[in-house]
């Protein structure tokens, strides 16, 4: 039964990932395979089957709504001459990639995640490093790398707040695990801006000296994830969960391009002979008379009106009263719910800004319906592939709804694994969390999904629970880089559907190693406070 269960983890790795078929083709052959292995060995009722799918339906339509904002934004800086004037302001402070994707794919990704989640840093940023002159491909796969330190406390702590509630709803216990993730990724988180250049010159760089032009920023790279990894860790301690991945990828940018313009740490090359990779050469538009922070506008736009609605409790009281469009009790099943609180959405903060952009860069709305119309119908592939599998998904979660008297699927390979690891559970926490989020698409519904286990497997074999849900929490983040639908939504914005098996397999060595490092410094900080 424990390959039954886990069809919904195997399939996609083996389609996508071995046999490189798209995603369209791929999650629809796995969609159809759990929807029958469903109804056949875990005997879920045609009633249940078809309430997740109407269930997977309805939330394709948030996610593709955050794409359509995504895309419009990015079409209408792009047609007013702001995407070439965000260019340029880069191209000055630095030409160098490897110090573009630290600021563009990390640090700024870093704080669209802690404003919003939802998969759309990597959704932002990697047209962003596009325009720098990256290749879709390395834009991809870097952005799905970067999006993953930060997602551990998501939008403002909503991983912990709503992904423990199962466990704990006391700030005091949601305080310290915050805490323990950030112990937890003050050495390995301080490693990914160094990774992430690694990544950028290894798979995408000249052949020749590649070690040396990595090796040449890596003094830069260490202090800028150290410092990531302390602000995170004195924010977590000192003013609690809720602001880390706001504070820290801020006060890091601030630091970062500081270092940038006074040239500390940084090889000649990087100012002098700036690095490019391979095949990619920066895009030297015309210089645009435009403002730098009238280019900007939309985007600093987004994170300010995202974090009001994250934070005043008024303005988010509003958002979500009105307008919601979620759909509960689904064909009369309690557990099975979409939510889409449409002015609360981050597509539609998105769709704003883009909006009011056009009027303060263009002066005019002509823009916007041509480019809203080729949006939408550039989106075709995209939800059609998202909806299969969305459809794999909910099927998977919602199978404890069983006839059998099994429990769920996901609850079923949490056992099996934990009967055989138990021993070595601290190693093994966040990979269980990192395989929730890569089939869910979220750090915060894995955690639901997976945090009462984990803390039973903690409690039995007399671990320190909280040091186990912050595993489990930095797994499930490292899971972005993996998660299907996450790969997909991406892929589509810089025109790469059908090559969602290649973005698979390059970012699936990533994302193993850093739960693998992860599990390691948790066995480390158990033996420190035992």
């Amino acid at each position: 039964m424990i390959f039954i269960a886990s069809a919904a983890i195997i399939l996609p790795l083996i389609l996508l990932g071995g046999l490189n078929l798209s995603a369209t083709r791929g999650m629809t052959i796995s969609a159809l395979v759990v929807i029958i292995t469903g109804y056949f060995f875990w005997q879920i009722s045609p009633t249940v089957l078809t309430a997740s799918i109407l269930q997977a339906i309805h939330k394709a339509l948030p996610i593709l709504w955050i794409l359509f904002g995504a895309l419009l934004m990015l079409n209408c800086l792009r047609a007013t001459g702001a995407i070439d004037r965000i260019n340029q302001g880069f191209q000055s402070l630095s030409a160098d990639m490897r110090l573009q994707t630290v600021l563009v794919a990390f640090l700024f990704g870093g704080l669209i995640e802690g404003v919003s989640g939802f998969g759309t840093p990597a959704m932002v940023t990697a047209p962003l490093l596009i325009a720098l002159g990256f290749s879709p491909m390395a834009a991809v796969i870097l952005a799905l790398v970067a999006d993953s330190t930060p997602a551990a406390f998501g939008a403002v702590g909503t991983p912990l707040t709503v992904g423990l509630s199962n466990v704990t709803e006391k700030a005091s216990v949601l305080n310290l695990i915050g805490l323990r993730i950030t112990q937890l990724d003050l050495f390995v988180g301080a490693l990914m801006p160094a990774v992430l250049i690694l990544i950028l010159i290894m798979w995408f760089g000249p052949k020749a000296h590649r070690l040396k032009s990595w090796l040449s920023v890596l003094p830069w790279a260490l202090v800028i994830g150290f410092v990531y990894s302390l602000l995170a860790l004195l924010s977590a301690w000192l003013v609690g969960y809720e602001f880390v991945s706001i504070i820290a990828p801020l006060g890091t940018l601030v630091i970062a391009i500081i270092t940038i313009r006074l040239h500390w740490l940084l090889p000649k090359s990087s100012q002098l002979t700036p690095w490019r990779t391979n095949g990619m050469s920066a895009q030297t538009p015309a210089p645009s008379p435009m403002n730098l922070m009238t280019a900007w506008f939309p985007y600093l736009l987004v994170v300010m009106l995202l974090l009001a609605s994250r934070v005043v409790t008024p303005i988010k009281q509003v958002l979500t009263r009105y307008a919601n469009l979620s759909w509960s009790h689904i064909l009369g099943y309690s557990q099975i719910n979409s939510d889409w609180e449409l002015l609360y959405s981050p597509g539609t903060i998105l769709a704003v800004a883009a909006i009011i952009g056009l009027l303060v860069q263009a002066r005019s709305l002509k823009p916007l319906l041509p480019t809203a119309h080729s949006v939408i119908r550039s989106m075709g592939n995209t939800a059609i592939a998202l909806g299969v599998t969305l459809i794999m998904v909910q099927v998977f979660t919602n199978s404890g709804l069983n006839q059998a008297n099994l429990p769920s699927m996901p609850m079923y390979i949490a056992k099996f694994i934990a009967t055989y690891l138990a021993g070595v559970w601290v190693i093994m926490a966040p990979f269980l969390g990192q395989l929730g989020a890569f089939v869910t698409g979220s750090t915060t519904v894995s955690t639901l999904t997976f945090a009462q286990i984990q803390a039973d497997i903690a409690a039995n074999a007399s671990l320190k629970p909280t040091i186990i849900l912050a595993a489990q929490l930095v797994g499930a983040a490292a899971g972005n880089m993996v998660c299907v639908h996450n790969i997909v939504a991406v892929s589509s914005i810089v025109g790469l559907s059908g090559q969602e098996g290649a973005i698979l397999r390059k970012t699936l060595l990533p994302g193993l190693g850093y739960a693998l490092l992860i599990g390691v410094a948790g066995w480390l900080l158990l033996r420190l406070l035992a």
